[in-house]
């Protein structure tokens, strides 16, 4: 038990180092004042579709709470599920290892409103699903109008996709909306029961899953320089892939591991327009409400001291 509480811990700083040194080759010949001279040909008009283009992003995670919540039949009120999921997000993608570390602070806040831990077992699981389906749908869908997409990562990562592998993942989607349509019996995994959500919740997670990683997705493009800029789809792409390696990764933050495979992707842009919007993106995604989080969560444990002080 104790080497494996060190695993994910090695793997994720494994995942930085080696990421960092592919991205010192890459950017060995940039200047600090070239990237100032990128993050300060952002516009504000820029700056504020990247904002709201976080807003969305980070309330779309809320409304990945709340359809668990539907699913469970737990009513918790709108403020409170926006307050927890943006804690739990902002302080799980900093943090790494999301799914575990996300747990632990979906616990703490749910089980403060009644909810088993079983139950907060599930909607962490309903959760991770959903932006599972989302990134399975939205990449189904840029395979198939970009089918050439995973040839710009031939140098560094061992994908190789087309369009035929975009419908299939969109077929692997339909059936699961099949599944939930037909009130199919539960999933089985071992002790695990999986049940399909009704196909109302399951039509939500469909138009839901999606928007967070478009608005994530946008912080980015809405950051990049039009010169050279292949279009929000490549960009999107690009984010799904890179995104989604920083995750497995488990690097905090996915440090290192989202900027080389988004150099990479975008090899036709200048690496410093690039990396200036990769910190515009995790300036507003990560590191703004990663502070927030942190004040939230003082709050919280000093209204829950005061409470069992009365």
């Amino acid at each position: 038990m104790k080497v494996k509480k060190y695993i994910w811990p090695v793997v994720g700083i494994a995942a930085v180092a080696f990421s960092v040194w592919l991205l010192y080759h890459e950017l060995r010949g940039l200047s600090l004042d070239e990237l100032w001279d990128s993050l300060a040909a952002i516009s504000g008009r820029d700056w504020l579709l990247a904002i709201a283009a976080t807003l969305v992003a980070y309330g779309a995670l809320a409304a990945y709470d709340h359809l668990a919540l539907l699913h469970l039949g737990k009513r918790v009120g709108w403020l409170y599920i926006t307050i927890a999921s943006f804690t739990t997000y902002a302080l799980s993608h900093n943090i790494g290892a999301s799914v575990f570390s996300g747990s632990v602070v979906r616990y703490r806040a749910y089980t403060a409103k009644g909810l088993s831990g079983a139950e907060v077992g599930v909607l962490v699981a309903f959760c991770s699903f959903t932006f599972a389906l989302g990134t399975v749908m939205l990449t189904g869908l840029v395979l198939v109008l970009e089918p050439g997409l995973t040839e710009r990562f031939v140098d560094v990562l061992p994908v190789a996709a087309s369009a035929a592998t975009g419908l299939f993942l969109l077929a692997l989607v339909a059936l699961y909306v099949g599944g939930s349509a037909l009130r199919l019996r539960p999933l089985k995994l071992g002790r695990v029961e999986m049940t399909y959500p009704r196909l109302p919740i399951v039509l939500r997670q469909l138009f839901i899953a999606p928007i967070e990683l478009i608005g994530a997705a946008g912080i980015i493009y809405f950051a990049l320089p039009e010169a050279g800029n292949p279009g929000f789809m490549i960009v999107l792409g690009i984010f799904l892939i890179s995104f989604s390696a920083a995750l497995l990764s488990h690097a905090p933050g996915g440090l290192g591991v989202l900027e080389l495979v988004f150099i990479t992707g975008l090899s036709e842009m200048d690496p410093v327009d690039v990396l200036a919007a990769l910190l515009v993106f995790r300036l507003l995604y990560l590191i703004v409400p990663f502070i927030m989080a942190l004040f939230v969560v003082l709050g919280f444990e000093r209204w829950q001291f005061s409470r069992q002080e009365e």
